[in-house]
């Protein structure tokens, strides 16, 4: 029997460290090779580990939540044959506050010993449900099923390694139908559970906190008739083709956005407030704010100012797929120059949306809703929406915003406009 280290491989071009923000394992377990054994995330892009040998784990390096440095030691396994190198096996077992090239955080993390483990025995279906804080074993795409079935994973057996649930397992589960719950009348819940901000979360706090700091926002709200809009959007939508895919608000807006940024081309900027520059951007990269089971992520779609109607409303398209699966490139979840935000039929009246910082301008989009209008002789039904929007008032005065969104809301109610070039 020998040991073999599993380091933290390179999950990017450029990337030093990432967040691990999933264990798949425990000490103890036994895994085969090619199981995940952990989830790390860099930037906003989640990347998972596999096993590259079989055995049993006996040291893990870092808890969730750590920044671990790519090279370093992640896990320990014990296996057939000879296993790594002596020396690595050694520098894995030294107390890592001893490691001067290792990260703190690892340091923190104790060195567990593991005994004899039953292989039959840990690769057997888990009971369920689990013990309360028990966090089942499942891949990213089996966690978004159940989310989106209303499963709780806690209640499923798993038939995989140390109790994993696969979809098979899901399947099962689904197929059986609800259980009768039993009644237990009322009673008080004095829990109190602490949940460590890690992952997307975190990273989310993060830069919503920097923007709050740094940013003196200013918010515009405007009402919108988007009637005629939804007429022609329902028109485009019966004669488009095979091909192409529905069309939502959002490509008609993003249309708007670049002939409005055409008149202003400051709203479409970065802005270095430290060294007091903005960067003005020719290219119009507009990132669309969604929020996925993981939390809220933007994907952006480049150069809008170079796509049709249909190819924008089709890279949204793509984009939210793969922000929703957890495949999206960090490359596609960065570069924006301005942001959408919507919460779609959840959009309420009106929201003050944080701007995407070091962006200067963000537009939000509100539900729409059916309101009587006066037109001079009676009152009538149109379709009115809120556009929320909010500006760096550093670098934007009120008027010039007013303008913007002003230009925005005449495209919006005239939409035959925006195909209008000059």
């Amino acid at each position: 029997m020998g040991e073999h280290v599993i380091k933290l491989p390179d999950v990017g071009e450029g990337v030093a460290q990432a967040e691990l923000v999933e264990w798949h394992v425990k000490v103890g377990d036994l895994v085969r090779e090619d199981m995940i054994l952990a989830a790390v995330m860099t930037d906003k892009a989640t990347v998972e580990i596999p096993s590259p040998v079989s055995g049993e784990v006996l040291w893990l390096g870092a808890e969730v939540g750590d920044s671990v440095a790519v090279g370093s030691p992640l896990i320990r396994l014990k296996v057939e044959g000879e296993g790594s190198p002596p020396s690595l096996v050694a520098a894995a077992a030294t107390p890592l506050a001893q490691t001067e090239d290792m990260p703190k955080a690892l340091a923190q993390s104790a060195i567990p010993t593991a005994g004899k483990a039953n292989l039959q025995a840990r690769g057997a279906p888990s009971g369920a449900p689990r013990p309360e804080g028990d966090r089942p074993l499942a891949s990213p795409a089996v966690r978004l099923r159940a989310k989106e079935a209303g499963v709780d994973l806690r209640q499923v057996s798993g038939s995989g390694p140390a109790g994993r649930i696969s979809h098979q397992d899901l399947d099962a589960f689904i197929a059986r139908g609800p259980q009768a719950a039993r009644s237990i009348g009322l009673q008080q819940n004095n829990s109190v559970e602490d949940v460590k901000l890690v992952g997307l979360r975190r990273r989310t706090a993060e830069k919503m906190a920097l923007a709050n700091a740094r940013i003196a926002h200013i918010t515009y709200i405007e009402e919108v008739d988007v009637t005629a809009l939804e007429d022609l959007r329902a028109a485009l939508n019966k004669q488009k083709r095979p091909d192409q895919s529905r069309l939502t608000l959002l490509p008609f807006l993003m249309r708007a956005m670049v002939r409005a940024i055409a008149d202003q081309p400051n709203f479409n900027a970065l802005f270095d407030d430290e060294a007091g520059i903005i960067h003005q951007h020719g290219g119009v990269h507009i990132g669309v704010a969604a929020q996925t089971p993981s939390g809220l992520v933007v994907a952006v779609v480049k150069h809008a100012e170079a796509r049709d109607l249909w190819d924008c409303g089709a890279e949204v398209n793509r984009l939210a797929e793969a922000a929703k699966t957890g495949s999206a490139t960090r490359e596609e979840l960065s570069g924006s120059t301005i942001t959408i935000t919507s919460l779609g039929a959840m959009g309420g009246v009106a929201t003050t949306p944080i701007i995407n910082y070091p962006e200067v301008a963000i537009v939000g989009v509100n539900k729409i809703m059916v309101r009587p209008v006066w037109d001079g002789s009676g009152f009538i039904p149109r379709k009115i929406m809120n556009l929320s929007s909010s500006f760096d008032h550093r670098v934007i005065d009120g008027w010039n915003a007013a303008l913007f969104v002003q230009r925005i809301k005449t495209l919006l109610e005239t939409p035959a406009m925006i195909f209008v070039e000059g």
